[in-house]
């Protein structure tokens, strides 16, 4: 009997060698190669996919598209970051940390896609554990299917007969095939089961939602080629110990990758946030320094946000530095602005700024707001609740102009404020009709004049 042949391939990247090796030299990680087999395919292992498809080139021109053929998922915030719903033939990858809503997401849009054919295959939960959480969400659809299984053949098998309007794979790092004697969640295997419902989905139409793991540094688990392979992609952002959940399509090739949709974990589910704005920002009774409203937007989606700060004197002699929610380094260069081009001794006392909504923020047009929370709370004046800002500072004490400034604006009128802080340096708006006044700053010690004297 011949000797199987091996091969090492890179569980991080999916690069392969003939033999093992320390650092990877593609993705430079350490200890991530792993021996796999290389199992010849006979006859008796052909999988249920081959010979389907045999399909001859056609012209271009020929070839008709309709966008009205997307299927609603039943879930508006991901029919819009989607596109308008899902196009049929797609392969769409759904990633996140454990327990941040993949599962249930995927629940929700299987029980609300009502007489519709759903299979909703399992490699992690039983039915019952499955029909619990389904009670949990309280939404019924008659037509879908739940089945637990790990083996592919057996998954195709079973779509071919059932001949369901969507596929839901939970999760793909599970599913293995039987041409390949490598384990579950290996490169090879997550690659070969990826490709294979790929190619089904193209062929019979049916569109399928894969959800992945993620490693300890946030990306999806499995070789990089996964993402080349799927149509769309979408990241599962938040924090456990808050409620909200942010939907971020990474790629889409249906639609644009710079839709952002809103979730609100509960007991029953997660709930669609249309106006984030106005969970964001906590309506306080009293007037309380520190506190501030910046107009951000994350894609093209803008919404207002709360950013709190706290400055006290050094207790322990050494200042202390914290924030949450936004770069601490930014942070510092903004403490160092204030301290040099305005003249506020912050270098000896502690600030600590924290984003409301446990949301991580990297747009440059929040920094007027933080420097206008840290600025409140060191002289302990109260900023007016109808007052936002909207620019980004730079290093010579400037206040930069930031991108759809004018979608800004009208977010905070929307919202109800009444006055909002932009860069002089803009040009050309066009926001008339609006009740808020613009006022125009070009200095940080423009700001501090006009707010705190």
């Amino acid at each position: 009997m011949a000797k199987p042949k091996t091969v090492f391939v890179c569980q991080n990247c999916g690069a392969e060698s003939p033999k093992w090796i320390g650092k990877c030299p593609v993705c430079k990680e350490w200890n991530t190669y792993h021996e796999e087999i290389i199992a010849p395919v006979s006859t008796h292992e052909r999988t249920y996919l081959q010979g389907m498809g045999k399909k001859k080139p056609e012209l271009l021109i020929n070839v008709s598209s309709d966008e009205q053929n997307r299927q609603k998922t039943g879930v508006a915030e991901l029919d819009r970051l989607l596109g308008g719903g899902i196009v049929p033939g797609s392969l769409i990858l759904l990633g996140g940390e454990p327990g941040v809503g993949k599962s249930t997401l995927a629940l929700q849009i299987a029980l609300a896609l009502a007489e519709k054919k759903v299979l909703y295959v399992s490699g992690e939960e039983s039915e019952e554990q499955i029909s619990l959480r389904a009670k949990r969400i309280k939404k019924a659809n008659p037509a879908c299917y739940i089945y637990s299984e790990t083996d592919l053949e057996n998954i195709l098998v079973q779509a071919d007969n059932i001949k369901p309007e969507l596929i839901i794979v939970d999760s793909i790092q599970t599913i293995h095939t039987g041409i390949l004697d490598s384990s579950a969640g290996t490169v090879s295997q997550v690659r070969e089961c990826s490709a294979s419902l790929l190619k089904y989905s193209k062929i019979t139409g049916t569109p399928v939602i894969l959800i992945g793991h993620i490693t300890k540094d946030g990306t999806l688990a499995g070789p990089k080629v996964l993402e080349h392979i799927v149509d769309v992609v979408l990241y599962f952002e938040g924090d456990n110990n808050y409620i909200y959940r942010l939907l971020r399509s990474v790629k889409n090739r249906f639609g644009s990758t710079s839709e952002l949709a809103i979730f609100e974990m509960a007991g029953d589910g997660l709930r669609e946030v249309a106006n984030p704005s106005e969970m964001f920002i906590n309506q306080h009774d009293d007037q309380l320094s520190g506190i501030s409203i910046a107009a951000t937007i994350d894609g093209i989606r803008p919404f207002l946000i709360e950013t709190q700060a706290l400055v006290s004197s050094a207790v322990y002699g050494t200042p202390q530095r914290s924030s949450t929610g936004f770069d601490i380094r930014r942070l510092n260069m903004l403490l160092a602005v204030l301290e040099k081009r305005a003249g506020f001794r912050l270098g000896v006392k502690d600030v600590f700024l924290n984003i409301t909504g446990g949301i991580k923020v990297d747009d440059p047009a929040i920094d007027l707001a933080v420097i206008t929370s840290v600025l409140s709370s060191n002289l302990d004046i109260p900023v007016g609740k109808d007052v936002c800002c909207s620019g980004e500072v730079g290093l010579s004490g400037e206040i930069r102009p930031v991108s759809r400034v004018e979608q800004r604006i009208r977010e905070a009128s929307k919202m109800g404020f009444r006055r909002i802080y932009i860069s002089r340096f803009h040009r050309n708006l066009s926001v008339k009709g609006l009740d808020i006044e613009i006022i125009p700053v070009g200095k940080v010690e423009e700001l501090v004049r006009s707010l705190f004297s």
